[in-house]
């Protein structure tokens, strides 16, 4: 069974035979299957009217658990964002309705974020209705495939 990540490599191997190629078609393979798996998803939470960086903040409160707040820049720092990458986010969600910043009672100066009832309901819904993608574009390779397939690209990241 071949694949267009195939093709290319056939195509090198022809024009320069030197070069191992094996890497470009593992990361070539990574970087087609997480572009399809984000499309997918970023679908499915288009249906509640939410794209990927709005998922992430809600996703990322509403696993913190209860009270599901947090203050900017725990948020930030758990989604590798800069602040003001987090603000514009937290606006756009606050419009929104799906969170809401109030004073931080420990801290005269901080702000906490949280989850509305809303939000917390789109982020309950978004996050099943995007694993359900994930798991529909794994759905066919065995459980035990899938297994070994986590395991290797657990220690790849871990390398």
């Amino acid at each position: 069974m071949s694949d267009g990540v195939d093709r290319i490599l056939g195509q090198w191997a022809r024009e320069r035979p030197d070069l191992d190629t094996e890497a470009m078609g593992l990361f070539g393979r990574i970087y087609r299957l997480a572009k399809l798996a984000g499309d997918a998803t970023e679908k499915a939470y288009a249906a509640f009217g939410i794209g990927r960086p709005e998922f992430d903040v809600l996703a990322t409160l509403r696993r913190s658990g209860k009270p599901f707040q947090l203050s900017p820049g725990a948020l930030a720092a758990s989604m590798m964002l800069s602040s003001g990458g987090t603000t514009a986010r937290l606006d756009r969600l606050e419009k929104a309705g799906l969170v809401a910043r109030s004073p931080d009672p420990d801290d005269r100066r901080g702000v906490l974020v949280r989850l509305t009832d809303k939000g917390f309901e789109i982020a309950d819904e978004a996050v099943a209705a995007g694993l359900a993608e994930q798991q529909r574009l794994l759905a066919h390779l065995p459980p035990g495939k899938r297994r070994q397939l986590n395991d290797l690209l657990r220690e790849l990241l871990n390398g």
